[in-house]
Protein backbone atom coordinates (compact mmCIF):
# COMPACT_ATOMS: atom_id res chain seq x y z
CA UNK A 1 0.00 0.00 0.00
CA UNK A 2 1.53 3.33 -1.09
CA UNK A 3 1.95 6.15 1.40
CA UNK A 4 -0.24 9.23 1.20
CA UNK A 5 2.13 11.20 3.44
CA UNK A 6 5.70 10.03 4.04
CA UNK A 7 8.45 11.34 6.31
CA UNK A 8 12.11 10.44 5.83
CA UNK A 9 14.74 11.16 8.53
CA UNK A 10 12.89 14.32 9.58
CA UNK A 11 14.89 16.42 12.04
CA UNK A 12 14.32 19.67 13.91
CA UNK A 13 16.99 21.45 15.92
CA UNK A 14 16.48 24.40 18.24
CA UNK A 15 20.06 25.58 18.77
CA UNK A 16 21.80 22.69 20.48
CA UNK A 17 18.54 20.86 21.26
CA UNK A 18 17.42 18.17 18.83
CA UNK A 19 13.64 18.08 19.37
CA UNK A 20 12.96 15.59 16.55
CA UNK A 21 15.79 13.32 15.48
CA UNK A 22 15.73 11.53 12.10
CA UNK A 23 12.10 10.39 12.32
CA UNK A 24 10.83 8.19 9.50
CA UNK A 25 7.17 7.18 9.23
CA UNK A 26 4.34 7.05 6.71
CA UNK A 27 0.58 7.51 6.68
CA UNK A 28 -1.82 5.42 4.61
CA UNK A 29 -5.40 5.88 3.52
CA UNK A 30 -7.69 3.76 5.70
CA UNK A 31 -5.33 3.79 8.68
CA UNK A 32 -4.99 5.52 12.03
CA UNK A 33 -1.28 5.90 12.82
CA UNK A 34 -0.79 6.92 16.45
CA UNK A 35 2.33 8.62 17.79
CA UNK A 36 2.86 8.23 21.53
CA UNK A 37 5.51 9.29 24.02
CA UNK A 38 5.97 11.21 27.23
CA UNK A 39 5.83 15.00 27.40
CA UNK A 40 8.84 16.41 25.57
CA UNK A 41 9.20 13.40 23.29
CA UNK A 42 8.79 15.59 20.18
CA UNK A 43 5.26 14.62 19.15
CA UNK A 44 3.80 18.11 18.76
CA UNK A 45 6.98 19.37 17.08
CA UNK A 46 6.59 16.53 14.59
CA UNK A 47 2.99 17.52 13.82
CA UNK A 48 4.02 21.16 13.50
CA UNK A 49 6.63 20.19 10.91
CA UNK A 50 4.19 18.02 8.98
CA UNK A 51 1.63 20.84 8.84
CA UNK A 52 4.26 23.41 7.84
CA UNK A 53 4.02 25.46 11.01
CA UNK A 54 7.68 24.74 11.79
CA UNK A 55 10.43 24.27 9.20
CA UNK A 56 12.41 21.05 9.19
CA UNK A 57 16.15 21.29 9.83
CA UNK A 58 16.78 18.15 7.79
CA UNK A 59 14.83 15.35 6.14
CA UNK A 60 12.02 15.10 3.63
CA UNK A 61 8.21 15.16 3.62
CA UNK A 62 6.19 13.96 0.63
CA UNK A 63 2.46 14.16 0.00
CA UNK A 64 1.21 11.63 -2.54
CA UNK A 65 4.77 11.37 -3.85
CA UNK A 66 5.34 15.12 -4.17
CA UNK A 67 8.01 16.81 -2.05
CA UNK A 68 6.38 19.39 0.26
CA UNK A 69 9.26 19.80 2.73
CA UNK A 70 9.64 23.53 2.09
CA UNK A 71 6.03 24.27 1.16
CA UNK A 72 4.27 26.93 3.26
CA UNK A 73 1.59 25.91 5.76
CA UNK A 74 -1.33 27.36 3.80
CA UNK A 75 -0.16 25.58 0.64
CA UNK A 76 -0.03 22.26 2.47
CA UNK A 77 -3.56 22.91 3.72
CA UNK A 78 -4.74 23.62 0.18
CA UNK A 79 -3.02 20.41 -0.98
CA UNK A 80 -5.00 18.34 1.53
CA UNK A 81 -3.25 18.42 4.92
CA UNK A 82 -5.62 19.30 7.78
CA UNK A 83 -4.78 19.54 11.46
CA UNK A 84 -6.25 20.15 14.90
CA UNK A 85 -4.51 21.59 17.95
CA UNK A 86 -4.19 20.64 21.62
CA UNK A 87 -6.15 23.74 22.60
CA UNK A 88 -9.60 24.51 21.27
CA UNK A 89 -9.39 26.89 18.29
CA UNK A 90 -13.04 27.47 17.43
CA UNK A 91 -14.79 30.86 17.22
CA UNK A 92 -17.01 30.59 20.33
CA UNK A 93 -19.29 33.53 19.48
CA UNK A 94 -20.19 32.15 16.04
CA UNK A 95 -22.61 29.34 15.31
CA UNK A 96 -21.38 25.81 14.66
CA UNK A 97 -22.24 26.21 10.98
CA UNK A 98 -20.47 29.56 10.73
CA UNK A 99 -17.29 28.03 12.16
CA UNK A 100 -17.29 25.35 9.49
CA UNK A 101 -18.24 27.78 6.73
CA UNK A 102 -15.26 29.99 7.58
CA UNK A 103 -12.96 26.97 7.33
CA UNK A 104 -14.45 26.02 3.97
CA UNK A 105 -14.05 29.60 2.69
CA UNK A 106 -10.41 29.66 3.75
CA UNK A 107 -9.77 26.53 1.68
CA UNK A 108 -11.61 27.89 -1.38
CA UNK A 109 -11.44 31.71 -1.26
CA UNK A 110 -13.24 33.86 -3.82
CA UNK A 111 -11.61 37.30 -3.54
CA UNK A 112 -13.31 38.47 -6.73
CA UNK A 113 -16.82 37.91 -5.34
CA UNK A 114 -16.80 41.10 -3.30
CA UNK A 115 -20.54 41.67 -3.66
CA UNK A 116 -21.54 38.16 -2.58
CA UNK A 117 -22.52 37.51 1.02
CA UNK A 118 -20.55 34.65 2.57
CA UNK A 119 -23.83 33.29 3.89
CA UNK A 120 -25.07 32.78 0.33
CA UNK A 121 -21.94 30.96 -0.92
CA UNK A 122 -23.29 27.63 -2.13
CA UNK A 123 -19.93 25.87 -2.03
CA UNK A 124 -18.86 26.87 1.48
CA UNK A 125 -22.30 26.22 2.95
CA UNK A 126 -22.46 22.82 1.31
CA UNK A 127 -18.95 21.88 2.46
CA UNK A 128 -19.73 23.06 5.99
CA UNK A 129 -22.96 21.08 6.29
CA UNK A 130 -21.31 17.97 4.83
CA UNK A 131 -18.47 18.25 7.37
CA UNK A 132 -20.88 18.71 10.27
CA UNK A 133 -22.86 15.63 9.26
CA UNK A 134 -19.65 13.60 9.02
CA UNK A 135 -18.60 14.79 12.49
CA UNK A 136 -22.00 14.02 14.02
CA UNK A 137 -22.93 17.67 14.58
CA UNK A 138 -25.56 18.18 11.89
CA UNK A 139 -28.36 18.62 14.42
CA UNK A 140 -26.59 21.46 16.27
CA UNK A 141 -25.52 23.55 13.25
CA UNK A 142 -27.44 26.59 14.54
CA UNK A 143 -26.04 26.45 18.09
CA UNK A 144 -23.55 29.05 19.27
CA UNK A 145 -20.25 27.15 19.33
CA UNK A 146 -19.27 28.43 22.78
CA UNK A 147 -22.30 26.72 24.34
CA UNK A 148 -21.25 23.23 23.21
CA UNK A 149 -19.83 20.67 25.60
CA UNK A 150 -16.06 20.17 25.62
CA UNK A 151 -16.35 16.97 23.60
CA UNK A 152 -18.62 18.58 21.02
CA UNK A 153 -16.16 21.47 20.65
CA UNK A 154 -13.43 18.95 19.84
CA UNK A 155 -15.76 17.34 17.30
CA UNK A 156 -16.33 20.78 15.81
CA UNK A 157 -12.58 21.24 15.39
CA UNK A 158 -12.46 18.00 13.41
CA UNK A 159 -15.46 19.17 11.37
CA UNK A 160 -13.65 22.43 10.59
CA UNK A 161 -10.73 20.35 9.31
CA UNK A 162 -13.10 18.26 7.19
CA UNK A 163 -14.65 21.39 5.67
CA UNK A 164 -11.31 22.10 4.00
CA UNK A 165 -11.52 18.73 2.18
CA UNK A 166 -8.27 17.23 3.51
CA UNK A 167 -6.85 13.83 2.62
CA UNK A 168 -4.55 13.78 5.66
CA UNK A 169 -5.68 14.57 9.21
CA UNK A 170 -3.09 15.50 11.84
CA UNK A 171 -4.85 15.34 15.22
CA UNK A 172 -3.01 16.61 18.30
CA UNK A 173 -4.58 15.14 21.45
CA UNK A 174 -8.24 15.29 20.33
CA UNK A 175 -9.34 13.29 23.40
CA UNK A 176 -7.76 15.61 25.98
CA UNK A 177 -10.13 16.44 28.82
CA UNK A 178 -12.94 14.19 27.58
CA UNK A 179 -15.18 11.98 29.68
CA UNK A 180 -15.93 8.37 28.79
CA UNK A 181 -19.02 9.10 26.68
CA UNK A 182 -17.31 11.92 24.76
CA UNK A 183 -14.29 9.68 24.13
CA UNK A 184 -16.53 6.99 22.67
CA UNK A 185 -18.07 9.49 20.25
CA UNK A 186 -14.66 10.73 19.10
CA UNK A 187 -13.32 7.19 18.61
CA UNK A 188 -16.39 6.31 16.58
CA UNK A 189 -15.82 9.43 14.47
CA UNK A 190 -12.17 8.52 13.84
CA UNK A 191 -13.12 4.96 12.91
CA UNK A 192 -15.53 6.32 10.29
CA UNK A 193 -13.09 8.91 8.96
CA UNK A 194 -10.18 6.55 8.38
CA UNK A 195 -11.94 4.94 5.42
CA UNK A 196 -11.43 8.15 3.43
CA UNK A 197 -8.46 9.76 5.21
CA UNK A 198 -4.94 9.04 6.39
CA UNK A 199 -4.89 9.94 10.09
CA UNK A 200 -1.96 10.78 12.37
CA UNK A 201 -3.10 10.72 15.99
CA UNK A 202 -1.04 12.11 18.87
CA UNK A 203 -2.69 11.03 22.10
CA UNK A 204 -1.93 10.29 25.77
CA UNK A 205 -5.00 8.09 26.42
CA UNK A 206 -3.34 4.70 25.96
CA UNK A 207 -6.54 2.70 26.25
CA UNK A 208 -8.02 4.72 23.39
CA UNK A 209 -4.82 4.48 21.33
CA UNK A 210 -4.70 0.70 21.54
CA UNK A 211 -8.37 0.50 20.57
CA UNK A 212 -8.30 2.79 17.54
CA UNK A 213 -4.75 2.67 16.11
CA UNK A 214 -3.75 0.41 13.25
CA UNK A 215 -0.08 1.28 13.74
CA UNK A 216 1.77 2.96 16.59
CA UNK A 217 5.05 4.87 16.60
CA UNK A 218 6.74 5.43 19.95
CA UNK A 219 9.03 8.44 20.48
CA UNK A 220 11.50 9.06 23.29
CA UNK A 221 13.59 12.25 23.42
CA UNK A 222 12.79 13.06 19.79
CA UNK A 223 13.76 9.63 18.47
CA UNK A 224 11.57 6.75 17.28
CA UNK A 225 12.26 3.64 19.35
CA UNK A 226 9.55 1.40 17.84
CA UNK A 227 6.86 1.25 15.17
CA UNK A 228 4.36 -1.54 14.68
CA UNK A 229 0.84 -2.82 15.21
CA UNK A 230 -0.68 -2.43 18.69
CA UNK A 231 -0.01 -6.06 19.64
CA UNK A 232 3.71 -5.82 18.91
CA UNK A 233 4.04 -2.42 20.61
CA UNK A 234 2.28 -3.72 23.71
CA UNK A 235 4.89 -6.44 24.26
CA UNK A 236 7.95 -4.51 23.06
CA UNK A 237 10.35 -4.53 26.05
CA UNK A 238 11.99 -1.21 25.16
CA UNK A 239 8.59 0.48 24.91
CA UNK A 240 7.41 -1.00 28.20
CA UNK A 241 10.53 0.21 29.94
CA UNK A 242 10.46 3.70 28.43
CA UNK A 243 6.76 4.48 28.46
CA UNK A 244 3.95 1.98 28.93
CA UNK A 245 4.83 0.35 32.23
CA UNK A 246 3.28 -2.90 33.34
CA UNK A 247 -0.39 -1.99 33.01
CA UNK A 248 -0.58 -2.25 29.18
Amino acid sequence: MSSLLAVETLTRRFGGLVAVNKVTLDLHLGEVHAVIGTNGAGKSTLINMLSGEIEASDGRITLNGEDITTRAQFRRALAGVGRSYQRTTIFPEFTVLENCRLAAQAAAPKPWAIWQSSQSCEYSNGAAREALEAAGLGTVAGRVAGTLSHGAKRQLEVAMCLATKPRVLLLDEPLAGMGAEETERMLSLLANLKATHAILLVEHDMDAVFRIADRITVMVNGTVIATGDPASIRVNPEVRTAYLGEDH
